[in-house]
């Protein structure tokens, strides 16, 4: 029986309410007063329910499917202005011990190179993502207790804060690691780390242990109830995700939905982010023997309504998609992506991208300069904030500045101040007056007065030499 409050996964990710949400899309996609009726009430930036949200993505009308992502498009502007947060990935082992079939690191394959980073090799690693100028990272670890404990995890957490290289600091770690234990998530929060990520793969249960045949992630309860206990352990901010591909796209749209709802009825306080990666080719993984892909242009659609859905949700591309599709999807919701990422444990101190130990082919394959400047041509600020959690702005008190506007009197100075940081340290020439230009446009942007003065002061600090002002 469906209840959002339930702590138990089949029950606030109840199989026959998805199918329901379904056949009521389906039998509404053509009812235009419903439909009109749904896109007015998401103009209110309140968000939608999954029922709401799965009418509209179900629709095939032209002119409505426009008028949504032209919303999606607003809403992006009134939340996150122009601003795109910047982070890069970190593969600390790909030990495993699970039989995931759509991933290289699964235990059964016996030809990829298995590799974990010593703590010396953590520092390699982090100082050349210092040296091309990223400050937040995303640590993954496949799940093996042996040689991935949570103990190995917290003294590479450790390690990453503790490096300050030139003008370089990891100022914010999150974590995608296995769904673990409320005393872990203790630890992790103790650590210091920012927003605890894990993807669900597939909501859909009878696929999701078809899928992971073997290992502790066969466990589907324990896997989606993963949020409820890292919550409990104290963490403010989770990152909710599927990787499209898997199984019906309808389907998994709605069950994403249907978590968000459920960690704000039980919470207070839905996901921090939600990530859309969509199956990409890998050793041993062929993605064409999964055969529920989808287009680009029905991806794109997905993310213009997670964005109208839940308004508030930071949502993450990484670099598994090409720079024409990061482009579309940036436009209608995508407010955080990766830039040079590399997908291999010890990656980054490679000069050639090594492919022997890849969780996924990378599309966009730019440097981290190139895509800054990408972006900025765009019209878009790469920002490389992290103050919102360095100042305790997370979970719920993120949320209420988020959802009253008050986030962007922070967030756009931030985003301004972090730029130029990246500018005088890292940037090509050319790079650098582009983002130059960029900086005394949007500082005309920052309504408060004082808030522009002290702005304008702190960007001459860092012409000077110093660094790591924050509002």
């Amino acid at each position: 029986m469906y209840n959002p409050k339930s702590l138990k996964a089949e029950e606030f990710i109840d199989h026959s309410e998805v199918l329901e949400s379904l056949k009521y899309a389906d039998e509404n996609k053509d009812n235009m007063e419903l439909i009109d009726s749904i896109i007015e009430k998401a103009k209110l930036r309140k968000g939608l329910s999954h029922r709401e949200a799965s009418v509209l993505l179900a629709c095939e009308d032209e002119a409505k499917n426009k008028e949504i992502e032209d919303l999606a498009e607003q809403i992006k502007k009134d939340f996150y202005g122009n601003r795109i947060v910047m982070f890069a990935p970190l593969y600390l082992s790909n030990y495993c011990v699970n039989g995931c079939v759509y991933c290289p690191y699964h235990r059964q394959n016996t030809h990829i190179a298995r590799k974990k980073l010593t703590q010396e090799e953590v520092k390699n690693e982090v100082i050349a993502l210092q040296d091309m100028g990223h400050k937040r990272l995303a640590i993954e670890a496949g799940e093996d207790p042996v040689n991935n404990p949570i103990e190995y995890i917290l003294e590479c957490i450790k390690t990453i804060y503790s490096i300050k290289h030139k003008n370089g600091a990891i100022r914010r770690v999150n974590v995608n690691i296995a769904a673990t234990t409320v005393e872990n998530y203790r630890k992790l929060k103790e650590a210091g780390i920012g927003t605890y990520i894990l993807f669900q793969e597939t909501y859909h249960k009878e696929s999701y242990e078809k899928l992971h045949p073997t290992g502790p992630k066969h466990n589907y309860a324990y896997h989606t109830e993963a949020m409820d206990r890292a919550m409990e352990g104290g963490i403010d901010d989770v990152g909710l995700g599927v990787l499209f591909g898997l199984e019906l796209y309808r389907y998994e749209f709605a069950a994403l939905l249907m978590h968000a709802e459920h960690l704000e009825a039980v919470h207070g306080v839905g996901p921090h982010t939600i990530s859309v990666p969509r199956i990409k080719r890998a050793d041993d993984i062929d993605p064409n023997v999964f055969d529920n892909g989808i287009s680009d242009d029905t991806f794109a659609k997905i993310c213009a309504l997670i964005r109208i859905s839940v308004p508030y949700t930071g949502m993450i591309i990484s670099t598994r998609e090409s720079q024409e599709v990061r482009e579309k999807v940036i436009r209608l919701g995508v407010s955080q992506i990766s830039g040079a990422s590399r997908t291999s444990v010890g990656g980054y101190t490679e000069e050639e991208r090594p492919h022997d130990t890849e969780q996924f082919d990378v599309s966009d394959q730019r440097t981290l300069d190139e895509v800054v400047r990408w972006l900025m041509k765009g019209g878009y600020i790469p920002s490389f904030c992290t103050a919102c959690y360095r100042e305790g702005r997370t979970g719920d008190r993120f949320m209420s500045l988020c959802k009253s506007g008050q986030i962007q009197n922070c967030c756009h100075p931030n985003a301004l101040i972090t730029l130029k940081e990246f500018l005088e340290d890292y940037a090509e020439p050319e790079t650098k007056k582009v983002g130059e230009e960029i900086i005394k446009e949007q500082l005309k942007e920052i309504p408060n007065e004082r808030t522009r003065e002290f702005t304008e002061n702190y960007l001459k600090k860092i012409e000077q030499g110093e660094r790591d002002f924050r509002f």
